[in-house]
């Protein structure tokens, strides 16, 4: 064999057991969602030696899916919808004005990107209570501010890699500037609109620690708050938990499997070039 046959062979076997890696954990997840409770310990690591069946509309029933679904998805799309809006003008913005002022305005948002949210939740909490705006609407607000500095470093970046003499062309023609963001621009920046909803949309849907902050309202509670129910103060309901798991991944790994092509590209556009 080859030194390239056996470098290339090398290459495929360490993606092999990476993948796997990867892989495994989801396995045992799914292959544990239809064990009972006793045999999730005495057979962790391999398939259930009695399928039940029951685990899974127990936990669809337990979670109240169908409303935690509809909170949850309500709360990313809405978020997702505004982080792209704003955080693209504004990127688009900066990069086109040349000034000290744009420049310091992006390394400051670009600087947030730092703080962490832990040292702010408590007073960010407590103010939004002060003017009544915590469960949905609070939020969503606040997944505004926490997500839309890492969204509008990636536009940043990606749009650096236009051509000016697009603007200027269609600044020619008679578009407005909001013309030629629009329809000239925005386009362009597919790969990278992709990445800020994929990266943002899988930090949204599994985020626990905020909403158990905002959210104290029952039917306004998501799929990660409901699943905290399965575990008990002296209890665990493992088989429910997984079940539940199970059911709540999916929507999420759809929309990556989905958008997984673009994914690459975008953070390559929006990190290396900025």
């Amino acid at each position: 064999m080859s030194s390239v046959k056996r470098h290339k062979a090398l290459v495929a076997l360490l993606g092999i057991i990476v993948s796997l890696t990867w892989i495994y954990p989801f396995v045992i997840i799914f292959f544990g969602s239809f064990k009972n409770r006793s045999e999730i310990f005495t057979n962790t690591l391999w398939i259930p030696e009695e399928v039940v069946r029951d685990n899974y509309p127990t936990a669809y029933n337990n979670l109240d899916f169908t409303s935690s679904f509809l909170n949850s998805l309500l709360i990313t799309t809405v978020s997702l919808v505004v982080i792209v809006i704003f955080s693209s003008m504004a990127a688009y913005a900066l990069a086109r004005k040349k000034s000290k002022i744009s420049t310091g305005i992006y390394f400051l948002c670009a600087l947030t990107m730092l703080i962490p949210f832990q040292s702010v939740m408590i007073p960010l909490v407590s103010m939004f209570g002060q003017v009544n705006l915590l469960n949905r609407f609070g939020l969503i607000i606040m997944n505004w501010g926490f997500t839309t500095s890492m969204s509008i470093f990636l536009y940043y970046g990606a749009m650096r890699s236009i051509s000016v003499s697009l603007d200027e062309a269609a600044y020619l023609d008679g578009g407005n500037p909001l013309q030629i963001f629009w329809r000239v621009i925005f386009p362009i920046l597919k790969p990278t609109t992709v990445t800020v909803i994929i990266l943002n949309a899988i930090r949204l849907w599994n985020d626990f620690l905020l909403p158990s902050l905002v959210i104290n309202q029952e039917g306004m509670r998501t799929i990660p708050l409901r699943m905290y129910y399965f575990f008990g103060e002296y209890t665990v309901q493992w088989e429910l938990a997984l079940a539940g798991l199970v059911l709540a991944i999916i929507p999420i790994i759809l929309l990556y499997i989905f958008l997984q092509k673009y994914i690459v590209e975008g953070v390559t556009e929006g990190a290396t070039k900025s």
